[in-house]
């Protein structure tokens, strides 16, 4: 898990210029890309799909608001799991069961480019691991590579 971690931190910070303006924090993962909105969005839907994973669920602030007639910044939140990690993940801890799917962020920056971020899914577990134990670090460790995948598909240049 370490190594996959030092991996996508050597991949945010060494290939992607682009500047991120969600700032980073502790448990995610902040990508600033050189991709438009909507683009990115869809290349994340294509990397989730290229992973074999379920995209579970979608919402965004900014269609909602513009259906009011309202103009915002692009944001797009895609929940994202597959039923066999679902099934590891109850039968180790059925409280981190509230936590799938686990979630992608796309947001889009003041200077027209957009960032993706997430939670990594180490973090989103790390509260359930003591009743969840090594089957759930092993799954959550499965999952940090599996989004870190998905991330970097999506983010990298063309």
């Amino acid at each position: 898990m370490r190594a996959t971690l030092a991996l996508l931190a050597a991949f945010v910070f060494l290939v992607l210029p682009a500047k991120a303006e969600i700032a980073p924090r502790p448990g995610w993962v902040v990508i600033g890309t050189g991709h438009g909105f909507a683009k990115l969005v869809e290349r994340v839907k294509q990397a989730v799909a290229e992973e074999q994973m379920g995209l579970v669920t979608q919402a965004s602030a900014s269609d909602g608001a513009a259906m009011q007639g309202i103009a915002i910044p692009g944001n797009r939140v895609l929940g994202v799991y597959r039923n066999d990690y679902a099934r590891r993940m109850l039968a180790a801890s059925l409280a981190a069961g509230i936590e799938a799917p686990i979630r992608f962020y796309v947001t889009e920056d003041s200077d027209g480019g957009a960032t993706l971020s997430w939670k990594t899914p180490g973090h989103v577990f790390a509260p359930y691991m003591d009743e969840g134990g090594a089957a759930l670090k092993e799954l959550a460790g499965e999952l940090d590579a599996v989004f870190a995948r998905i991330g970097e598909r999506a983010a990298r240049a063309d």
